[in-house]
């Protein structure tokens, strides 16, 4: 990989959109650190650090610390991932949309132009929410009056615009996808406080073969993480397809042999997200919102923060870590669901009839379609149980050594394979680079 980045450097095209790219990320951190007016910053640090549960630090990894500062960019493109996975899902039950969809570059412009709407909209629907939420707990400065409060709401909904505009550029300009480039690098910001944290819990101050162990135990944990994660993102199950031979003119076409690749982690992290967004949602309405009173209530909010799972230590709150199995049911649930949504076994069975492909000892048609829904069905299993384990082990960890780092097992997936699918791109850029160089000569 770094040989890669070393070979890119010596292109100079190459080298201009990585040099952008890293000019854009820079931005992006300086305008993590640009304060909303009129926000107390030390009163909402302390209110920060009073919430239980971890639905507040697991956004303010995705946003880089913007949200824990109240920056300009506290809502960062949470709007726009969350408008994304809307607009994916509308398009399977909206027929217009599934048309634009299929419309080819046109389509996929008017359906990114409707994205940003979605995103403008929902970046200024949470803004309000938020501002409004925050007002009610105090955070505001005193004598805050409601054109101020439309301020805040302008210029939380004005930053997450203008990440969304950055991300469209570096996609354009520079290495990568934009958004997913933004994300990562907002993950990447909080790995000095993390491991800052894990050095000052379990390594300084211990004796010399304490330090060596533990050291020793957090490496293999995270590089076994990582190891289980590259697998799990490059593992395919590929479906052999055979064409059938037929003459076109005086020329014999077709007889050669291909696959249909399966991915094992058909959905990425977004059935951990929903998961996660599903459980957190209650926490997040009952801490801007509830005052608490209601002992039912208090203890189904229990049994969703991950804040009180695997607390093995504690007497009484055993019984919480009950939430966690549904957590790792609804991992799995939205694995298969996005999948659905996605993949059409149906209509790859039908492309295939119509491409005179067929799968060896499996009629065309509904048998085929079936033969790969009976697969996908096992391989989104084998897929949807890894990703809920890599998923729950950060909160084992949590729960059981008190280890609180926001370098979870979702941001795990999210880094390596944002990495992978940057580097495959660069390495494609500069072979398509090669070929121009040998048919120029």
């Amino acid at each position: 990989m770094f040989g890669t980045f070393k070979n890119a450097f010596k292109i100079e095209e190459i080298r201009k959109k990585i040099l952008f790219t890293f000019a854009m990320l820079v931005i992006i951190r300086l305008g993590s650190q640009l304060p909303v007016p009129g926000v107390n910053r030390e009163f909402f640090s302390d209110w920060f650090s009073m919430q239980t549960g971890d639905a507040f630090n697991f956004f303010d990894a995705f946003t880089g610390g913007s949200f824990l500062s109240f920056s300009i960019l506290a809502l960062n493109i949470t709007p726009y991932i969350t408008s994304s996975i809307i607009m994916q899902l509308l398009t399977i039950a909206i027929p217009k949309l599934e048309e634009m969809q299929k419309e080819g570059e046109d389509g996929r412009k008017k359906i990114a132009s409707i994205t940003r709407y979605v995103t403008v909209g929902l970046a200024l629907v949470e803004s309000a929410a938020m501002t409004i939420g925050f007002r009610n707990q105090g955070i505001l400065q005193p004598g805050y009056g409601w054109l101020d409060i439309v301020a805040v709401i302008v210029a939380l909904t004005a930053g997450s615009a203008f990440l969304m505009w950055v991300g469209e550029r570096i996609t354009e300009s520079g290495i990568g996808n934009g958004i997913s480039v933004v994300l990562v690098i907002n993950i990447i910001s909080s790995l000095p406080k993390d491991i800052t944290n894990l050095f000052e819990q379990f390594i300084r101050n211990k004796s010399i073969p304490a330090m060596l162990m533990n050291g020793i135990i957090i490496l293999a944990i995270i590089l076994g993480m990582v190891i289980l994660v590259v697998l799990l993102n490059g593992g395919v199950r590929r479906i052999p397809v055979q064409y059938a031979k037929k003459v076109q003119g005086r020329k014999m076409v077709g007889g050669q042999t291909s696959s249909i690749p399966l991915k094992v982690n058909t959905s990425g992290v977004i059935p951990i997200i929903f998961a996660s967004s599903l459980l957190q949602f209650p926490v997040v309405i009952s801490s801007f919102f509830y005052q608490g009173g209601s002992a039912v209530w208090d203890e189904i909010i229990k049994y969703m923060s991950s804040q009180y799972w695997f607390r093995l230590g504690i007497p009484g709150e055993r019984i919480y870590t009950l939430g966690m199995v549904v957590y790792m049911l609804l991992v799995v649930f939205f694995a298969y669901f996005y999948t659905a949504i996605t993949f059409n076994p149906m209509e790859v069975s039908e492309n295939l009839r119509k491409q005179g492909g067929f799968i060896a000892g499996i009629r065309p048609g509904r048998p085929t379609s079936e033969y790969m829904t009976n697969i996908l069905n096992k391989v989104v299993l084998i897929g949807a149980t890894f990703l809920a384990v890599i998923g729950v082990l950060p909160f084992i960890f949590n729960g059981l050594f008190n280890a609180s780092v926001s370098f979870g097992g979702t941001s795990l997936i999210i880094i390596v394979s944002v990495i992978l699918d940057t580097v495959k791109q660069i390495e494609s850029q500069m072979l398509v680079r090669n070929y121009k160089g040998f048919l120029s000569d």
